[in-house]
């Protein structure tokens, strides 16, 4: 086809052909790449199909496919089968959650961990400069965890119904690095992994840096939909799935024990691999009257299972423990040394004794009603709230209405010194009309301090 028969028909991106060089297809994507980041195509942006692209520049369909896997092995665009490519929804700015300390501001973005408890760390600190072996904790010996740290963490995990063996667990540094290392591990640029519409934005962001492809599921109540995992995954090639089942970020969802079991057939049955992020566990177990076990022990032999410590015991000492099937753990232990040679032995030793000495089950038992306390608090502004998602969760899912940028919604509230974040930072995929925003409630600085913040989110939605 001509190429001139484009000249004035209507596209939503049209590459300037005269800045086309060879190759053409990294060409291309270099201009879609810039287009993105830029801001000229704007999140959800539908891109023209393939074959009009195409056509449009006079090139082999083939090229644009290319150029459109490029961008999205980037996790620039994403495409929905039946549908079409769109641009992904956060392609153009970082959505990392970190504290802000720039600003003096009420803390609703960063979800900490009721830091109010770390008094009770000092005495264990102590305890563990005094230990004979002290020395033994500051070399390199033991890169997964010494034998007795990681019969603490078991001790620690059994409650979650997590029963295993020395040789099927690893120590490592928080839960976001057992994330980055259980990518680099199982996954390769360019696989795809299934997860929630709405989902941890960190992980969104490991994704990206990993150039892994994300699948965004929907889900209901109970949270991802077995039904669509599977439609996905016999029309995709997926090759994992990511899923925090005790209390889902940002939703706050628990997947009950009925739901876990259909989605563990859909894994089974296409040999997905499973990360199951469970930080959440002491929230829920031995809490809520259904919780049964972790999915890990649905497909021992297919899962990842991520306990980390930070929100239970001790946020600043970056501990967290790892457990996997035998099959998955000489890659596992690769990639461990690669990333980090080991964990600090020394923090780990600091949560051991904890453990050991029962201060750790008092920390999460302090920890549970402060939450308690927190969710009460934001029960009186947003009542209607109340029985959305975890009862205990340290984060709430607040629907709002009428308010559609996202990042104006954030500026403003920062403005009048709230940080707190829009659901658009989780969207994995496809935008949705619905919006939310996530209130980290652990992170302020007292339960007054959250009074304050939460009056000037509701007068400022209202």
């Amino acid at each position: 086809m001509p190429v001139n028969s484009f000249d004035n028909y209507s596209m939503s991106w049209k590459p300037d052909k005269n800045a086309l060089k060879r190759p053409f297809y990294k060409s291309i994507a270099e201009l879609l790449e810039q287009d993105i980041v830029n801001g000229y195509l704007a999140p959800g942006t539908k891109l023209p199909p393939q074959r009009e692209l195409a056509d449009f520049l006079d090139l082999n369909f083939t090229t644009i496919t290319r150029v459109y896997k490029i961008c999205e092995t980037k996790g620039l665009i994403y495409a929905v089968t039946g549908s079409g490519t769109f641009v992904a929804p956060n392609a153009s700015r970082s959505i990392t959650i970190s504290k802000d300390t720039t600003a003096n501001l009420i803390e609703f973005g960063f979800v900490a961990s009721f830091e109010q408890t770390n008094s009770i760390i000092k005495d264990s600190i102590q305890k563990v400069v005094e230990k004979r072996y002290l020395e033994q904790l500051l070399n390199y010996n033991d890169p997964t965890g010494i034998p007795h740290q990681k019969t603490a963490a078991l001790n620690w995990m059994e409650p979650f119904g997590i029963h295993t063996d020395q040789e099927q667990i690893a120590i490592v540094s928080g839960a976001q690095n057992a994330l980055a290392i259980a990518l680099a591990a199982l996954f390769e640029p360019g696989n795809r992994i299934a997860t929630d519409l709405y989902t941890y934005s960190n992980f969104i962001e490991l994704a990206k840096m990993f150039h892994i492809q994300l699948v965004p599921i929907s889900g209901d109540q109970f949270g991802m939909l077995p039904d669509e995992l599977e439609k996905q995954s016999s029309q995709l090639h997926i090759h994992g799935v990511f899923l925090m089942p005790s209390c889902s970020n940002p939703t706050t969802i628990m997947i009950p024990d009925f739901r876990k079991q259909e989605l563990a057939s859909v894994i089974r049955k296409h040999r997905l691999l499973l990360i199951e992020d469970d930080i959440h566990a002491f929230l829920t177990a031995g809490t809520i009257a259904d919780y049964q076990q972790p999915m890990f022990n649905l497909l021992p032999e297919q899962s990842v299972y991520i306990c980390g410590t930070s929100k239970s015991i001790c946020s600043g000492l970056r501990v967290a423990y790892m457990v996997f099937g035998d099959a998955l753990r000489e890659k596992i232990s690769q990639a461990i040394f690669n990333i980090n040679v080991k964990t600090s032995s020394f923090d780990a030793e600091v949560i051991t004794e904890l453990i050991l000495s029962g201060n750790a089950e008092k920390i999460a038992s302090q920890k549970k009603q402060l939450a308690q306390a927190a969710n009460d608090i934001y029960a009186e502004y947003f009542p209607s709230d109340t029985n959305v998602g975890h009862p205990l969760s340290f984060y709430r899912w607040l629907p709002i209405q009428g308010h559609r940028d996202s990042v104006q919604l954030e500026a403003d509230l920062k403005e009048q010194g709230v940080q707190v974040f829009h659901s658009d930072r989780f969207l994995s995929g496809q935008s949705t009309p619905n919006n939310y925003l996530r209130i980290a409630l652990a992170s302020t600085n007292s339960l007054e301090e959250l009074q304050v913040g939460l009056e000037i989110i509701k007068r400022y939605l209202s």
